[in-house]
């Protein structure tokens, strides 16, 4: 089947804005182990026309997740009034991206070693539904936002 014109053809990246970078850069690069591809600076015309919203100085990076090509971007915006986000899951605008992990215990016994928590106590299996023997568990990272790890199923 043809695909019309301006059809979704792969996913890019999971972005989320954080209050510190450098705690940030400590969950996700240093804790979870994603790669860091690049860290600079974003703002200018471009990007607040893009956001709608004057936005001069921000700090950007992109973390390579591994086995894909997917990233995940962090921005922090100095010089303007912010405020958090929800951090709970049910909350509507509340968000959350799932990374595959090939042992959720160890993955987990890391991030909690540096110092960072989730909202379980430990990876919880699956016991019913189309992913039942996965095990998955929500992190928390520095801001309140969610990441889950999800460990397939073995031998899937």
């Amino acid at each position: 089947m043809k695909q019309d014109s301006g059809a979704v053809v792969g996913f890019f990246h999971a972005g989320v804005t954080v209050s510190d970078m450098d705690a940030a850069l400590r969950f996700y690069r240093d804790a979870l182990g994603l790669e860091l591809s690049s860290l600079g600076k974003t703002g200018g015309p471009q990007a607040s026309e893009i956001w709608n919203m004057s936005a001069e100085d921000v700090k950007v990076a992109f973390l390579s997740v591994p086995g894909s090509e997917a990233m995940i971007e962090l921005f922090e915006f100095k010089g303007m009034e912010r405020h958090p986000a929800s951090a709970r899951p049910c909350d509507y605008g509340a968000g959350h991206f799932c990374l595959f992990v090939d042992d959720i215990d160890r993955a987990f016994e890391r991030v909690a070693g540096a110092g960072f928590r989730a909202r379980s106590e430990r990876p919880v299996e699956i016991l019913a539904g189309p992913h039942a023997g996965a095990r998955a568990i929500y992190l928390v990272d520095p801001d309140g936002y969610h990441v889950e790890l999800y460990e397939r199923p073995a031998g899937k």
